[in-house]
């Protein structure tokens, strides 16, 4: 008997499905970073980032993840990693450099990339949310 449900992967720590929920609560932030695809909004976004933004219905939440680059807040607050690369690539940045950005303790893009080419974050106390609070 199969005992999980749809939603059992908000147990999962760190990890941000994008499903028709997050799809809903992200659609200005992804459309925002979708017009990056642009030279012309590229060169507006630079100009005037704040001014720009106000194109899209973005809550205050979203913007300021936006203007603070706040990579791992752009994904809780239901932006797609696709999208949200997109403002990365206009920064300069690589994968790598989001991935140490987003990962606990503020690791660098060189520990980032060690700890990738190791196999990836341990799986102790990161297989469930219920984990955690086992210490």
């Amino acid at each position: 008997m199969n005992t999980t449900t749809a939603r059992d992967y908000r147990q999962i720590p760190g990890t941000y499905v994008f499903d028709g929920e997050h799809n809903h609560k992200g659609y200005g932030l992804n459309m925002f970073c979708k017009s990056l695809d642009l030279e012309s909004n590229r060169a507006a976004f630079r100009a005037d980032s704040p001014y720009y933004l106000d194109r899209f219905m973005l809550s205050d939440e979203q913007r300021r993840a936006v203007l603070a680059r706040d990579w791992l807040g752009m994904l809780r607050l239901g932006g797609n990693i696709y999208y949200t690369f997109k403002l990365a690539i206009l920064d300069g940045l690589t994968m790598q450099h989001v991935g140490a950005a987003m990962s606990a303790n503020g690791m660098s893009v060189d520990e980032f990339r060690a700890m990738m080419l190791a196999g990836g974050r341990p799986i102790n106390g990161n297989r469930s949310v219920e984990e955690w609070s086992h210490g």
